[in-house]
């Protein structure tokens, strides 16, 4: 598969599955999470690939902070600077600003094995 198709397409499905599942749980969802989520999910794949042989608790780690540092800027610029309010962790204990949080790191970090083994399943290139 051509590189920047194969890349395109871990981009919109990173997005879109990501969108669906925020759909699911809380029943609405924002265009900046498609991008968020595409970016995170691009940004694995660019680690999976380039590091294979990566044991599942590492991946998850760095998933938990690509992801939560994604979440953190795009929630600096989307909620804070732009005043969308896509989200608020404000009472959500252990928050920075209210765009991050410890609780939803570990989930990043579960998504994050998650997605170690779909790409092993798949054996994504």
């Amino acid at each position: 598969m051509n590189t920047f198709l194969m890349y395109t397409t871990v981009f919109l499905l990173g997005g879109d599955i990501y969108c669906i599942i925020e759909l699911l749980y809380r029943s609405r969802t924002h265009y900046s999470m498609f991008f968020c989520a595409g970016l995170a999910m691009l940004f694995l794949f660019v680690i999976y690939r380039e590091n294979r042989e990566v044991s599942p608790l590492l991946f998850a780690l760095a998933a938990a902070i690509i992801i939560t540092l994604l979440e953190f800027v795009f929630g600096i610029i989307f909620n804070i600077f732009l005043g969308m309010n896509v989200w608020d962790y404000s009472n959500v204990p252990l928050n920075i600003m209210g765009q991050i949080c410890l609780p939803f790191s570990l989930i990043w970090f579960a998504f994050g094995l998650v997605i170690y083994f779909i790409f092993r399943i798949l054996r994504l290139a």
